[in-house]
Parts: structure tokens; C-alpha cells; sequence
């Protein structure tokens, strides 16, 4: 194992035990490292960083710039213990990065699409599963893996309280539930128990071969229940799954800036139950609803009047 080898293993170690999922940049880095050792360099420059970006495959259009990225963070490593490093600059190699707005779903929409999945899924099990799990996902702003993985020890039903288990960033959090959340998941956990005994896995949600949902099926499955219940036909993007839980933290700070709460004090509150890494992330939500940036803009605007006043 090369020098830089060992320096990009500790690299990638030290980013994995801050909660790093690095899926790009594992992928990556290898590869880049591979080339500065066949071209007999110690440390990264800005040369070899540009003409590696520039003559490896492209993927896709964004794959320089993802690239570039994965380089330029292992140069910013390697900067402190090797004074000779240079940190390509940032821009370097311009992104293409194509935002795309959630589909936020009113509440009909929900409706609708829990209420396609009661009446056409043909299993009973799997119709009350997939209502369920759409109201959950609604109701709490979790992600699906989230949803998928949840076990029944997971629920205390005592205290109305989801554990989120080692999530996205390799973080536990628990989740409080209103009582009508707690109510739907009662009422499914009895249907579930009379249809599905002697499930394989602790699961809270089951399959039909008593397995874990998967989330290949479950996507595919949401999707004919939204197309089935016209849900976002007239949409620029067509309505995902993830962005149920852009409605919920969109309904949520809609909520508060209604009620004239201290919006800005809350926001950790809602990155915390979210799971969300930093309140930076959450704030991103800001942007996602044309109502919600007027409410934000009005109460700034209103804040900046009483200051000067």
C-alpha cells in the first residue's frame, strides 16, 4: 500500500465515523489515488487533479464536478500533514447541478392516494400496509428507509414515541406521534397480527412473503397509487415519495409563520425530529413553497421595518 493509499484509507475512515455515507466519494477516491501513484506523485496538485477529472469516463453530466469534489475534499485532508498539497480551487470545474421543487401534497392528495391503496390493492395486508405507511410518512416527515426499518420494539406505545435507529447519519433520534398517528398504527398492528402471524423478521411492516417491505417494491407501488389517484397530473415533476416529507416540514413552518411563532427559535426543534444533520439543512425548505418564502420575506421585511424604527 502506497503513502497515499494509507492516507486516503484514514481518510475515508475518519469521514465514515462522522456520519459520512460517502457513496460518491468511496467510489472515487480509489481511482484518483490510482493515478497520482502511476504518475509517481506523493500528494495532490492541481495539474494532475484537472487532467485526471478531465480524461477519466464521464458518467453523466455532473460526474466532473463530482469529481472534482471527491478530489478537492481528500486535498483539504492531505493539506494538513503535507505542507507540498495543493487544494484545487473551488469553481475550478463548474457544477451543472439541476435543482428540482418537491411536489408538495395538499391534503387531499394524501387522501386520495391512501385512499387508492384501501381500494385497489387486492391484499388486505397489503392495502392497510401501504395506507398506513403513506399516513405515516405524512404524518411524521420520516424517510423511508426510516419507515421500512422500523421494528416493532421500536414503537413505544406508552409514550407515543418512534426510535429511529443509526439513520442517514449513522444517528438514533426519537420521534413523538399525535394520538391519531398512534391510533392508525394500533388499529394496523391488529389487522397485521389476524393476516400475518409468524412474520420472518420483527418488522413492523410486513410483505406478503413475510418479509421487510423493500424499497424498490415500495416505490414502484407508490407510484402506480399516485398515478391511480391522479395525484400531481398537471405537475412539471411528477409527485415522489420523498417528497412527503418536504410537505411535512413545508406544513409545518407554513404552520408556525401562520401562527406567528418564533420561527427562527424552532427551526433546530424541526432539524432535530427531521434528522437532519445541522439546522442549515432545514432551512433549505425555506425555498420550497412560493407561501412560505412570501411569509419568511414578510416577516424579515416586517423585522428590518421595527429595527430602523
Amino acid at each position: 500500500m502506497s503513502a497515499l493509499e494509507q492516507a486516503m484509507t484514514d481518510y475515508l475512515d475518519l469521514r465514515h465515523s462522522l456520519g459520512h455515507a460517502l457513496a460518491d466519494v468511496g467510489r472515487l477516491l480509489p481511482s484518483f489515488v490510482a493515478y497520482l501513484d502511476k504518475r509517481g506523485q506523493s500528494t495532490v496538485t492541481v495539474a494532475a487533479t484537472l487532467d485526471w477529472v478531465q480524461t477519466s469516463p464521464g458518467d453523466s453530466v455532473t460526474g466532473g464536478p463530482r469529481r472534482m469534489t471527491a478530489a478537492r475534499g481528500f486535498a483539504r485532508y492531505l493539506a494538513g500533514i503535507d505542507d507540498s498539497t495543493e487544494v484545487p480551487p473551488l469553481g475550478l470545474i463548474p457544477g451543472r447541478h439541476r435543482w428540482r421543487r418537491p411536489f408538495i401534497y395538499s391534503p387531499n392528495d394524501i387522501e386520495a392516494v391512501m385512499s387508492q391503496a384501501r381500494t385497489t390493492i387486492a391484499s388486505p395486508l397489503r392495502a392497510a400496509t401501504y395506507c398506513t405507511l403513506v399516513g405515516l410518512l405524512a404524518a411524521t416527515g420520516l424517510r423511508i428507509g426510516e419507515a421500512i426499518k422500523l421494528d416493532r420494539s421500536d414503537i413505544d406505545w406508552d409514550h407515543a414515541v418512534l426510535l429511529i435507529r443509526e439513520s442517514k447519519f449513522g444517528k438514533s433520534r426519537l420521534v413523538p406521534l399525535h394520538a391519531s398517528t398512534m391510533q392508525a398504527l394500533t388499529e394496523f398492528a391488529v389487522v397485521r397480527e389476524q393476516l400475518q402471524p409468524r412474520p420472518k423478521v420483527p418488522s413492523f411492516f410486513v410483505s406478503l412473503t413475510r418479509d421487510r417491505l423493500s424499497y424498490a417494491v415500495v416505490s414502484q407501488t407508490f407510484r402506480q397509487l399516485v398515478d391511480g389517484a391522479g395525484v400531481g397530473a398537471e405537475a412539471p415533476s411528477p409527485p415522489r415519495l420523498h417528497d412527503l416529507r418536504h410537505t411535512f416540514a413545508v406544513q409545518t413552518l407554513l404552520g408556525w409563520y401562520r401562527s406567528a411563532e418564533d420561527v427562527q427559535a424552532k427551526i433546530p426543534a424541526l432539524s432535530t425530529y427531521l434528522g437532519h444533520r445541522e439546522p442549515s439543512s432545514t432551512y433549505w425548505y425555506l425555498s420550497a413553497a412560493p407561501e412560505l418564502l412570501a411569509l419568511a420575506a414578510a416577516r424579515r421585511d416586517t423585522a428590518w421595518s421595527a429595527a430602523r424604527s
